[in-house]
């Protein structure tokens, strides 16, 4: 079923990185915001990884992104997708990320998760200068990463953030 992108990109001209997922879960669509549903761990594992309390309602988790210099966006603008399920994913029409990359000094993108990463490669990269590190997602679909592991992998932002 046709989906549209209704979640606006998240960024400011301080921010450093930026942080891709494929797109919104049926959860987060609901909610209005990134990563809302309450089994996803991107919010746990950004917080342990910054060392900061962890964010709760959408204004927190706006603050918590902007004042840690992180933007977050998705990939895909609009798609063809069944409920929240990535291998579902067809006919895609991606984001365009210049609205970021032109505002902000972006040092780095980061993907979230393998199919994140894959339309990263296929829709956007041709079309602009930045490689991206590919992150394991922080869906609760990737079981085989527990929250420690996450936090382990997830390490590597701080790097660009300092």
């Amino acid at each position: 079923m046709k989906q549209k992108h209704t979640i606006g990109n998240l960024f400011d001209k301080n921010s450093k990185i930026l942080i891709l997922g494929s797109f919104p879960s049926v959860k987060s669509r609901e909610q209005g915001f990134f990563y809302g549903h309450k089994q996803n761990r991107f919010w746990k594992t950004l917080s342990e990884v910054l060392k900061k309390p962890l964010p709760k309602s959408i204004e927190e988790k706006k603050d918590f992104l902007l004042s840690n210099h992180i933007a977050l966006w998705d990939v895909i603008a609009e798609c063809d997708i069944i409920g929240s399920s990535d291998s579902s994913i067809k006919n895609v029409v991606p984001n365009d990320i210049s609205k970021i990359t032109n505002n902000c000094d972006i040092k780095m993108i980061f993907t979230n998760g393998k199919t994140a990463d894959k339309l990263y490669k296929k829709y956007i990269l041709p079309n602009n200068d930045f490689e991206a590190i590919c992150l394991p997602s922080t869906s609760p679909a990737n079981a085989k990463f527990t929250l420690e592991k996450l936090i382990d992998e997830w390490r590597i932002i701080k790097g660009y953030l300092d």
